[in-house]
């Protein structure tokens, strides 16, 4: 008892000593205009012993030092574009405001170097990765996606902007989130020539940025920083086109901006697969221009009606606030044909299906960040998602062993299905003045219901066993609510000038409830009366976790650590009441460590390495012990025994910036390990459960449950290396990855692990010449080898290449030229699926009106007619070859105006940067 009492006092006197030390702050801002200057680097030097803090302004360009002892200090500033700043002053116990701190513009010192060669590429910050717009040539009407994929580490796969080997989840305009869910849509709609600097960074969560202390939540962020003489006007366009086949195209997209308020407005109207419509769009519609809601490009033929409003602004001095409202309706007719090849036999699978989609939502964003003085802020982010969706799947599936048919189903789904999601999230963070100690509190409330109905129609021929053929005629009604909440409290406190400690307790809970009722059809009373118990379940499900430990927290001005140690319990009940009556709880005990290490070795080259652990419980769907026959050669059916899966992930980093010779270097390596991962366990032979005994399998069909399997790991690396190239005026990068998983599964009570190695390379080439000449080469292949342990004979190589060629040139008195030609070859995919294909679209345009506002263009879609969609999956089990419908040949008439006006600078907003400083994290 006396020892800890001893420790209490020695703790108490560490924290009083601490308590003498004070904080220096201030604002980085740009004196021609006094706008603020985010993710400055920022180092206070004492002079006694040249020891050094570094740390980053915030999106208001504030910059905190805690901990700071009296003495003589020099505080260096640099910004890219903006002389550096130096300034000398003591600390004498009290807090020190510097207030502003203006930075002149180095406008010409980069004069001065482009006299000579090219303008500066950027610089490497830390973790943030800053890029000049002024070194990459763009044409006049190119939006922001046509700057960043210029650049080195950033490029589009699958339809998705990737940065450094990452999707791009989040997007900023000075500083300033971009509140909405599609990524592409918010890059596209920003001009180009607007932007002055592009940040590369991984955001943090608003968790870690109000209390200091990362929580491992990062996502890959793109800040745009606008030029000073845009922050004050309008931007935007407007298309209208008619072509053949009755294809038809009107949208309009308008930016406003003024200061610290941003609006933007988007509307379409198109049967040309177009999602959205942006200021970058090419008139007519191109590649670029038919990307799905996620980003990869859509198959079958989509009809969209869409209608968007984002709106950012101040309210007064201490309130941000962003919102974004998105409605949309979508029409899609899609045919497919899918060719499954099983690992353990020699049997396949066939599938030609219609599917037609009717889905018709609301959503909406909202975010409110209250800066409610500079030691408490709040922020509050709803959101609200209501959707519709109707859809009709008529299918003709055969099971083949032996080149010989054994089964074989027509079946039919038409599905109605309402759904409402809403979540709500509070954050509220404490600063107890200047002692280093910060109290956090988070809330998180969510609901989700979803109630449809869907008839379903089936008649199987079983060509083995007559006796099981199948004639059935169902109606199913669904009602599922999910209620889920979470509560998280944290507390930090300073060790040091360069340590902290912090202390979290997390409890969240989550609240399934399902009903799902069939009824077959009864013909004597014309109506479905009659009740399917052993197709029927209700289950309810119930999932509480709670987690405590310490972090531990150093930063020096070369490196950082951080370490996480939190023990987990956890308990999961089931119960339900039929086809059988049961309950079922269960308990789980976790230690979930985590730990991330930064080391600086210059200021433009770094290493970061990153673990996490995590757990996640099955998802009700996998859970519910219900007999799922929409698919009848593919039944399934949940387990409620199912326990959560644990999760191990870790992620190294090296980031290496030239800013002398502008070449770049990013190099990642991703790792994932699972225990009990939920794989999938198939039956083709007996089944060791028992099913309903009104149910007939059918020759063939594989039945399928979710089981926990040990032994599901991958790992993929990531390179990219930039340079530019002068003798051409152009850009040249290389990137390439290396990927291996390792999937379990396992086949009538055998365990398979399916093994999928893939090497990647790509060349990509970005003219640099003038804004007269703009074109983008670029080639990756993909090689793939799969292989089974449970049978080897199925093992399977593939490979394929895309090669892309994009080019927008200017020439004779406003004649625009723009193709888009994409070469995609396959080799090594199913015997019937076609392989290569070259899709071709091009426009010729003639600028009219003043200032060439205004442009007629006549565009081709797939001008050779060859337009594919291929798509190979692989699971534990099989390896399947999936052709869908795609948009081919239609030529279109196009009339398009562009809208610009800005009136130079924005005035200054007396209220602009106060109280809104980041006590900690990256905004």
């Amino acid at each position: 008892m006396k020892r800890l009492f001893t420790i209490l006092v020695m703790l108490v006197a560490v924290a009083q000593a601490f308590a003498q030390t004070t904080t220096v702050t201030g604002v980085v801002q740009s004196s021609s205009d006094k706008t603020s200057l985010p993710a400055a680097n920022v180092v206070l030097t004492r002079v006694a012993d040249a020891t050094k803090s570094v740390t980053a302004t915030d999106a208001e360009g504030h910059f905190r030092f805690d901990r700071v002892a009296n003495g003589q200090y020099t505080l260096e500033i640099n910004y890219l574009g903006f002389q550096n700043f130096t300034r000398t002053f003591q600390v004498s116990g009290s807090p020190v405001n510097l207030g502003p701190l203006l930075l002149q513009d180095g406008a010409t010192a980069i004069k001065e170097v482009q006299i000579i060669g090219r303008a500066p590429l950027g610089e490497q910050k830390g973790d943030t990765s800053q890029f000049n717009a002024k070194a990459f040539k763009t044409a006049p009407d190119a939006s922001a996606e046509d700057l960043v994929t210029k650049m080195p580490g950033v490029t589009v796969q699958d339809g998705k902007i990737q940065a450094q080997g990452e999707d791009v989840q989040q997007v900023m305009i000075d500083g300033k989130r971009y509140t909405g869910e599609d990524v592409n849509s918010a890059v596209r709609n920003l001009s180009a020539d607007m932007v002055e600097s592009v940040q590369v960074f991984d955001g943090q969560s608003d968790r870690a940025a109000f209390s200091g202390f990362d929580d491992g939540n990062r996502i890959k962020t793109l800040n745009f920083v606008t030029k000073k003489d845009k922050r004050q006007g309008y931007i935007g366009k407007a298309s209208a086109g008619y072509g053949t086949d009755e294809r038809y195209m009107v949208g309009a997209s308008v930016n406003y901006f003024n200061g610290d308020r941003r609006i933007t407005a988007t509307g379409l109207t198109n049967n040309i697969n177009m999602f959205d419509f942006s200021i970058g769009e090419t008139p007519g519609g191109g590649m670029r221009g038919r990307r799905g809601w996620g980003g990869a490009s859509p198959n079958g033929i989509i009809n969209t009606n869409n209608f968007g409003l984002n709106y950012n602004d101040n309210w007064g001095k201490k309130m941000v606030v962003g919102g974004n409202y998105d409605y949309s309706n979508r029409d899609v007719v899609n045919n497919q044909y899918r060719f499954r090849d099983f690992v353990n036999s020699d049997t396949t699978y066939t599938e030609n299906s219609i599917n037609k989609d009717i889905t018709e939502s609301h959503r909406l964003n909202f975010r409110l960040q209250y800066n409610i003085n500079e030691n408490n802020r709040l922020l509050i982010t709803p959101r609200l998602t209501l959707e519709r969706r109707e859809s009709l799947t008529d299918r003709n599936a055969s099971t083949i062993a032996d080149s010989d048919v054994i089964s074989n189903s027509l079946n039919s789904n038409n599905a109605d299905n309402a759904s409402l999601n809403f979540s709500n999230n509070i954050l509220y963070s404490h600063r107890f003045g200047d002692s280093g100690r910060i109290l956090t509190t988070e809330i998180n409330t969510s609901y989700n219901n979803t109630d449809g109905d869907t008839y379903q129609l089936e008649n199987t021929q079983n060509l083995i066993d007559s006796e099981r053929n199948v004639s059935r005629n169902q109606y199913i009604n669904l009602d599922r609510t999910n209620f889920a909440w979470s509560g998280n409290l944290d507390y930090s406190q300073r060790l040091g000038e360069k340590s902290r400690l912090q202390l979290e307790y997390n409890i969240r809970n989550q609240d399934n409830d399902s009903d799902k009722r069939t009824y077959d059809y009864a013909e004597g009373e014309g109506t479905y009366s009659d009740f399917n118990v052993p197709l029927s379940n209700t289950f309810q499900s119930n999932y509480l976790a709670q987690s405590f430990g310490p972090s531990y927290q150093y930063r020096s001005e070369k490196s950082s650590l951080q370490v996480n140690a939190r023990y987990q319990y956890a308990t999961l009940q089931s119960q339900s009441e039929f086809p059988e009556n049961y309950s079922l709880k269960r308990s789980f005990n976790n230690v979930l460590p985590s730990a991330e290490y930064e080391y600086k070795f210059s200021k433009s080259t770094n290493l970061r390495i990153n673990y996490r652990t995590s757990t996640e419980v099955p998802s009700v769907e996998q859970l519910q012990n219900v007999l799922d026959i929409s698919n009848p050669l593919n039944p399934s059916i949940g387990n409620p025994r199912l326990d959560q899966e644990y999760q191990n992930r870790l992620f190294m980093r090296f980031r290496s910036f030239n800013q002398e010779t502008n070449k770049v270097f990013f190099m990642g390596i991703f790792g994932t390990m699972t225990q009990n991962y939920i794989a999938n366990s198939i039956y083709t032979k007996d089944i060791p459960f028992e099913l309903p005994e009104s149910y007939n399998r059918q020759s063939g069909a594989r039945f399928y449950r979710p089981v926990n399997l040990d032994g599901y790991w991958s790992v993929r690396s990531f390179f990219n290396y930039g340079q530019p190239l002068n003798i051409i005026s152009s850009n040249f990068n290389v990137n390439g990855s290396v990927g291996y998983s390792r999937t379990p599964g396992m086949i009538d009570e055998l365990i398979n692990y399916a093994n999928n190695t893939n090497f990647r390379v790509g060349l990509n080439l970005s003219s640099n010449i003038s804004e007269k000449v703009d074109f983008n080469i670029s080639t990756t292949g993909s090689y793939n080898l799969v292989e089974n342990t449970l049978r080897t004979t199925q093992n399977n190589n593939y490979y394929n290449h895309s090669t892309n060629l994009r080019l927008n040139t200017i020439f004779w008195k406003g004649l625009v030229y723009r193709t888009e030609l994409n070469h995609q070859y396959n080799s090594g995919l199913s015997e019937g699926v076609d392989n290569s294909y070259v899709l071709w679209n091009m426009s010729l345009g003639k600028k009219v009106f003043k200032n060439q506002q205004g442009e007629i263009s006549l565009s081709v879609n797939d001008l050779l007619k060859q337009n594919l969609s291929i798509q190979r999956n692989i699971a534990s089990d099989y390896v399947e070859d999936v052709q869908s419908s795609v948009l081919q040949r239609y030529f279109m008439l196009t009339f398009t105006y562009n809208l610009k006006k800005f009136t130079g600078q924005a005035p200054e907003d007396p209220n602009s940067g106060q109280g809104r400083g980041n006590w900690g994290g990256r905004p």
